[in-house]
């Protein structure tokens, strides 16, 4: 067992063994004779709280159908969810994209989107039109003002 120093004259006062010993036990157990660590951060202090508030504004709309030409063919819009932040988003990521499936399969390329109060980063990936003529109209996130409209893609 090693003592702290400062414990020593504690010890040299006392009168009878059994008593220095019982002394010197209690100090090292009750008064902290042990030297204590300089430093007791185990971590990194937490993040700083947003510097402003962002709010988000959810508009879902319904699937509508509308006719085209004269020859019947007709046009189903789909079901859109717009979302609305006051937060910019971020730029878009760099991506690999990987060897085409088929040459039927279109690459989406990837973007963000809003979730769960803040930017998620969806993947590019292989997709295959629903239709032979379809065209992908990919996502957009426009300013409008101190805002920022998400418009989401869709296969026309």
């Amino acid at each position: 067992m090693i003592l702290n120093p400062s414990c020593l004259p504690v010890l040299a006062r006392a009168r009878r063994p059994l008593t220095a010993l019982a002394c010197g036990g209690a100090l090292l157990l009750f008064a902290g004779c042990a030297s204590e660590p300089d430093s007791h951060m185990v971590s990194a202090p937490p993040p700083a709280p947003p510097t402003q508030q962002v709010t988000t504004t959810t508009t879902i709309t319904t699937p509508v159908t509308v006719a085209v030409s004269p020859s019947g063919r007709t046009t189903t819009i789909p079901a859109t969810s717009t979302v609305v932040v006051t937060q910019a988003p971020p730029a878009l990521q760099p991506e690999v994209v990987v060897a085409q499936p088929s040459s039927r399969h279109v690459w989406i390329a990837g973007y963000w989107t809003w979730r769960n109060d803040r930017y998620e980063w969806r993947a590019g990936h292989w997709e295959q039109p629903p239709g032979s003529n379809s065209t992908w109209v990919s996502p957009r996130w426009e300013q409008e003002g101190n805002s920022y409209r998400f418009y989401e893609g869709y296969w026309n």
